[in-house]
């Protein structure tokens, strides 16, 4: 003899169809939101040349450069290393080299890290493992321990917080020699 058929059961079989497409929907989500952290663009062995008024200001060169500017926050990578040599008003150039780079461009903050070395025509040398900078502003921070030399200064110290040219300079601790003129 037949059993009749409840409503419960129907019911019962109906939720679970539901709940199973909608996992293999979510699933489905996913993979395709994972697209989303693909970089727009990937470029081996770039040299890029900033100008402003016609005139060189900046050569980046970098032996890769991935482009996640597709992201809600923007940025650009350099994950084999960049160098950048900036040029002033008479030319003269300043060298900034790091194992890996990474610029936001939302904020301008580029984030220097591995072995980062900036060298200035007037013989300023600073050497840390990570350095920020502040492109907007034209200023410089780290609170890793760091190494700075020219004319005035041989210091050691683990924050720094100055100007692009050094001019103007901020740290912790120090340790090292700073030259002091006395007013009188």
């Amino acid at each position: 003899m037949r059993q009749p058929v409840h409503f419960s059961n129907i019911f019962l079989v109906l939720l679970v169809l539901v709940v199973c497409s909608c996992k293999d929907n979510f699933e489905q989500v996913k993979r395709i939101s994972q697209f989303d952290a693909l970089p727009v663009g990937e470029a081996d062995t770039i040299r890029v040349v900033y100008t402003e008024d016609a005139k060189t200001i900046a050569i980046l060169t970098a032996p890769k450069n991935v482009d996640y500017t597709n992201q809600p926050f923007p940025y650009s990578e350099f994950p084999n290393g960049v160098q950048v040599v900036f040029y002033d008003e008479n030319d003269n150039e300043t060298y900034v080299r790091a194992d890996y780079g990474i610029m936001y461009n939302r904020t301008d903050i580029v984030d220097l890290q591995g072995n980062v070395h900036i060298t200035t025509p007037e013989g300023a040398d600073l050497k840390t493992s990570q350095l920020y900078w502040d492109v907007n502003r034209e200023w410089v921070f780290t609170q890793e321990n760091f190494t700075f030399k020219n004319e005035d200064y041989d210091i050691a110290a683990n924050t720094l917080d100055a100007s692009r040219s050094f001019d103007k300079i901020t740290t912790g601790p120090l340790v090292g020699n700073v030259l002091v003129e006395e007013e009188l």
